[in-house]
């Protein structure tokens, strides 16, 4: 498997930064590592996104130079396994609850004797031409587990999700954290930052990353606690900027 070039910039204490795209489209995947991002997360929680179009999703990133992680909203070992044998660098997988939980993502994702995952020789293998041993124990190293705490439940187990072991970053939602809360988009909301910031210094006491949606506004504030791995919406980007786009037309045409 390919060096996860995302994983080697983290681990050496660098921010990395990259957008959901939750449009069946390897062009904007692409266009979104050819814009310098990092990481970009294949949305297949959200949306319409099919396992082919996943495929060529990773395909489109791998071309312009970012890591490709799929947000899964299946904690399933068969579901998970067609995104990996797709090519993914790594996961994201939603509504954490518990440590079963959390354990049924590494049993997945990572071959024996760290996991279960099934032997198959798909695109990160070169279909077969890289060996099966070389294959298995680079897989192991360098694909990305996020594991994703965004219900009470999650809150009420955070220490027991925080411990799993081989898992590389827990990602903390403030929408859906602000959903919880009974504050739906409130995601500045007191409670919600901290929450988050309480979560950071767990996260990071136990060796992990911690990641979570960042904005010009509260990035400086989440790296000074730690966070490294930033996340954006690609659909927020496009409606910014053609909504800016609009503003200073019209504005410039007195409209």
């Amino acid at each position: 498997m390919d060096k996860n070039t995302m994983k080697q910039k983290l681990g050496a204490g660098k921010d990395t930064f990259g957008p959901f795209v939750g449009f069946p489209s390897p062009a904007i995947t692409e266009m979104m590592g050819w814009m310098g991002f990092d990481f970009v997360v294949i949305d297949c929680e959200h949306g319409t996104i099919d396992f082919e179009t996943a495929e060529n999703m990773i395909r489109a990133a791998e071309l312009s130079g970012a890591t490709a992680v799929v947000r899964i909203g299946l904690n399933h070992q068969k579901h998970i396994l067609r995104f990996l044998e797709a090519g993914a660098h790594g996961v994201l997988i939603p509504m954490i609850n518990n440590a079963r939980d959390a354990r049924d993502v590494i049993e997945a994702v990572k071959f024996p004797p760290v996991g279960q995952r099934g032997n198959y020789s798909g695109r990160g293998a070169k279909h077969g031409l890289v060996p099966m041993n070389q294959y298995a124990k680079s897989a192991n190293e360098e694909t990305w587990v996020a594991l994703q705490i965004e219900t009470l439940e999650g809150l009420r187990n955070q220490d027991e999700i925080i411990a799993t072991k081989h898992a590389d970053c827990i990602f903390l939602g403030p929408g859906d954290l602000s959903l919880q809360f009974g504050l739906p988009g409130q995601m500045g909301h007191p409670r919600v930052v901290e929450s988050i910031e309480n979560l950071t210094a767990k996260i990071l006491g136990a060796g992990k990353q911690v990641g979570t949606v960042t904005t010009p506004d509260n990035v400086k504030r989440w790296h000074d606690i730690g966070i490294r791995w930033h996340l954006t919406s690609s659909t927020v980007m496009l409606r910014t900027g053609a909504r800016g786009y609009q503003d200073a037309c019209k504005k410039a045409l007195n409209a």
